[in-house]
């Protein structure tokens, strides 16, 4: 409740959350009330964009699709993306670090090797390799190719956090009370070392909409006509969409607030948990508990 309130101050990281609370509104219920499908296409126009209006408030692209309903659609892929990949990226990490981290020794030696052998790795390069390779650009492959590639660093981040929480007295206390391995490293350890992980989380939500919109913008990602604001960035990069400015605004601006609004909730975040970040020395209540 405290770092709750702390994260109220912020006024930035408020306004961010504000941001993605009306974008997730938006993307879940926008299309129930506009029942334009984002394919659907005004022969009349096709060529011909038409500028922002009441008929259409984001205008139309060249082939006469509603720029607005496009947008909404390819809020809901952005957003499906950035939090099923994270979801799926930090479920690795977060063992894989925790397990580094807890067995220590070669152990921990040869998992490290391993990871840093992956951040060696550009990650954009490899994500289009790997795309590329698969030749399937379904949205749960494009998930599962960026969660593969995000996890190495978040694991890093795990295993340091584990490693400083490893011979605390409330791991020693559980530990002498006969708690398996197993049990420290998921009731004890992983628990305690998660604070910087949601910093981490919501950064990485914001990469992960980054990556899904580079992969689309290259032909990698979600295939036309599906829309993704990766997609219909690359429909603007023609000579004839010169004069049509709102092809290119309106994508680039929902990527950019978007990112930027997971940007500043996660420095929002960081704020609000500084003091319990250092403040970890303390027993865990559970451990407290079964020490007692």
């Amino acid at each position: 409740m405290r770092s709750f309130k702390r994260f109220l101050r912020e006024r930035s990281a408020v306004m961010g959350l504000a941001v993605v609370v009306l974008l997730v509104l938006a993307a879940v219920l926008g299309p129930l009330f506009d029942g334009t499908p984002p394919d659907a296409i005004a022969h009349d126009v096709i060529g011909h964009p038409l500028p922002p209006s009441a008929a259409h408030w984001l205008g139309t692209d060249l082939i006469g699709r509603d720029e607005f309903t496009r947008a909404l659609y390819g809020a809901r892929v952005s957003l499906m993306v950035g939090a099923a990949a994270m979801v799926l990226s930090f479920s690795i990490g977060i063992f894989y670090g925790a397990i580094a981290g807890f067995a220590g020794g070669i152990v921990d030696s040869l998992m490290m090797r391993f990871v840093d052998a992956m951040l060696s790795f550009p990650t954009f390069f490899l994500l289009l390799i790997i795309s590329a390779l698969t030749n399937r650009f379904s949205l749960t492959i494009i998930i599962m190719i960026i969660g593969l590639t995000a996890w190495p660093s978040l694991s890093r981040l795990v295993r340091a956090e584990v490693l400083s929480l490893r011979d605390r007295d409330f791991v020693e206390a559980a530990r002498a009370l006969g708690a398996s391995p197993a049990r420290l490293v998921l009731r004890h350890l992983i628990p305690n070392a998660l604070a910087p992980v949601v910093v981490a989380a919501a950064f990485a939500i914001g990469d992960n909409i980054l990556a899904e919109s580079s992969l689309s913008f290259f032909g990698l990602g979600v295939q036309p006509p599906a829309a993704s604001w990766g997609n219909m960035l690359q429909d603007a990069l023609t000579p004839q969409a010169e004069a049509a400015p709102w092809m290119v605004l309106v994508p680039g601006l929902a990527i950019v607030s978007t990112v930027l609004a997971f940007s500043v909730i996660a420095d929002g975040i960081r704020v609000a948990l500084d003091t319990s970040i250092g403040q970890e020395t303390a027993l865990s209540p559970r451990a407290e508990r079964e020490g007692a």
